[in-house]
């Protein structure tokens, strides 16, 4: 094996081993776990950003374990239930939290 075949064996291994080590906790969630969460907040954001009924600069996305909490102000309860809905249909998402306000 050359230097750059073994450098990238190494690092693949020690990649695996990472994944391998990193198991979550109820309290903690594990590397994939936080792979999948910013892959949904990712799409959630997307999919409300793709939506012209919604002021999506104000309103914030987070997950975690696939539970979605939507939080920030919007202009009308028509506004949230919108948001809610496009979330709900993400893939990957469990239940949503709605922490949104009307101003």
């Amino acid at each position: 094996m050359n230097i750059p075949q073994r450098v990238a064996t190494a690092l693949l291994s020690f990649m695996l081993i990472s994944v391998v080590g990193c198991a979550s906790s109820p309290k903690s969630e594990g590397a994939g776990e936080y792979v999948d969460d910013t892959v949904i907040t990712t799409k959630v954001k997307a999919a409300i950003l793709n939506e012209p009924m919604l002021k999506s600069r104000e309103i914030n996305v987070e997950s975690y374990k696939g539970i979605v909490q939507l939080s920030g102000f919007v202009s009308s309860q028509p506004d949230i239930d919108k948001a809610v809905e496009i979330t709900r249909n993400i893939k990957g998402v469990k239940s949503v939290k709605n922490d949104m306000r009307i101003k």
